[in-house]
C-alpha cells in the first residue's frame, strides 16, 4: 500500500504537475500545491520541471518530425525508451532553443527545484519511500528499498513512457483522425487519465485532457479536489461545443 501510494503521487508529479501545469498552464495552482507537485515530480525522476516542460512543448510543436523528442514515427522502441538511451536529434535542441520559457523560471518552485534537482531526486525518489516503510512499521531496508523506491520507480517510468509510444500508435481518433495520438484505455489506467490522447493533441490547453463524464481520469479528479479547497484556480476547458464539432469535422467516427 505504502508502495503504491508513492506510486500516485510520482505519477500526478507528472500527470498534474509538469504535464498539466508547467507545460501546458492548463490550470494556476498556489504555492503549497506547486511545492507537493515539485516534490512529486522529483520523487518521478523524469528531469527537472524546466527541462521536462521545454522538451515536452516541442513534442506538441513539432509532433512525428525530427524535432519530437520521441517521435513515433522512429517506432516503437524508440518512442518509448529509446530516445533517452541516445544522443537528442540536432532538431530537437534547436527548436527548443528557440521557445520562450520565461514563464518557468519566473517560477521560484522550478528555479529551486531546478537548482537542488540532483539532491531532492536522491531524497525523493530513493531515501523517502524507502525510509517510511521501514521507520514508522519495521519493514526491513531490503524491501523497503526494492519495492517502494526502485519497483515504484521504474513501473511509473513505463507508466509515462506509454504514453509516449503506445498512445502515439494504438487506438481510436474520435477528435482528428489526421494526427498520429490515439485514445487508449490501457495507457489510461496505468497514467491516471493520460490515455486520452487524441483528445489532448487536439485539445492540449485543456486541463482535463480528455472529456469528463464517467471517464477514468484520477489527475483531473485530483486537480478538480485541490480547486475545491481553493489550491487551483483558472481551469482551462475546451467548451462542449468546440469538441463537438471537432469530432464531426475531423475525428474517425469513434467517439
Amino acid at each position: 500500500l505504502s508502495a503504491y501510494l508513492c506510486f500516485l503521487m510520482t505519477i500526478l508529479g507528472v500527470t498534474a504537475g509538469v504535464h498539466r501545469l508547467w507545460s501546458h498552464r492548463s490550470y494556476k495552482a498556489k504555492l503549497p500545491l506547486r511545492i507537493f507537485l515539485a516534490a512529486a515530480n522529483s520523487m518521478a525522476f523524469q528531469n527537472d520541471i524546466y527541462e521536462w516542460s521545454r522538451d515536452h512543448r516541442v513534442h506538441h510543436k513539432y509532433a512525428e518530425t525530427d524535432a519530437d523528442p520521441h517521435n513515433a514515427l522512429r517506432g516503437f522502441f524508440f518512442s518509448h525508451i529509446g530516445w533517452l538511451l541516445m544522443r537528442k536529434h540536432p532538431d530537437v535542441i534547436e527548436k527548443g532553443s528557440k521557445l520562450d520559457l520565461s514563464d518557468l523560471m519566473a517560477d521560484p518552485v522550478v528555479r529551486f527545484q531546478r537548482k537542488y534537482y540532483k539532491l531532492s531526486v536522491v531524497l525523493m525518489c530513493f531515501v523517502f519511500p524507502a525510509f517510511v516503510p521501514w521507520y514508522m512499521w519495521g519493514e526491513s531496508l531490503w524491501n523497503a528499498y526494492f519495492l517502494a523506491s526502485i519497483l515504484r520507480y521504474a513501473v511509473s517510468l513505463n507508466m509515462i513512457w506509454l504514453v509516449n509510444s503506445v498512445a502515439h500508435m494504438y487506438g481510436n481518433r474520435p477528435y482528428d483522425k489526421n494526427i498520429n495520438p490515439r485514445d487508449n484505455g490501457f495507457v489510461t489506467m496505468g497514467a491516471i487519465g493520460e490515455g486520452f490522447h487524441n483528445y489532448h493533441h487536439t485539445f492540449p490547453f485543456d486541463y482535463a485532457s480528455s472529456e469528463l463524464g464517467l471517464k477514468f481520469n484520477p489527475t483531473t479528479w485530483f486537480i478538480d479536489c485541490m480547486f475545491w479547497v481553493g489550491l487551483v484556480t483558472d481551469r482551462k476547458r475546451a467548451p462542449k461545443e468546440m469538441v463537438q464539432a471537432r469530432k464531426e469535422k475531423t475525428g474517425d467516427g469513434s467517439g
